[in-house]
């Protein structure tokens, strides 16, 4: 997953403005308790932070591909 990709599929998930206060704000326990943004910023894999990021806030595991985008091929 490309950044690009992970910002489309927060934006698809959770809406543009809900979706970059997730990004922000949100403390995710599998990602040693920084925010999305943070891990990202830290060097951590996109797809890896969008899948803390789905386990975090529930999202179904059906949407876990990213909105809109092919399954992984991991």
């Amino acid at each position: 997953m490309k950044l690009s990709e992970f910002k489309y599929a927060v934006t698809a998930e959770f809406g543009d403005s809900y979706g970059r206060v997730v990004v922000r704000d949100l403390v995710l326990p599998g990602l040693g308790g920084r925010s999305a943004q943070q891990a990202i910023d830290d060097g951590v894999r996109p797809r890896d932070v969008w899948a803390a990021l789905c386990e975090a806030t529930d999202v179904p595991p059906e949407r876990r591909s990213g909105v809109g985008l092919p399954s992984p091929r991991e």
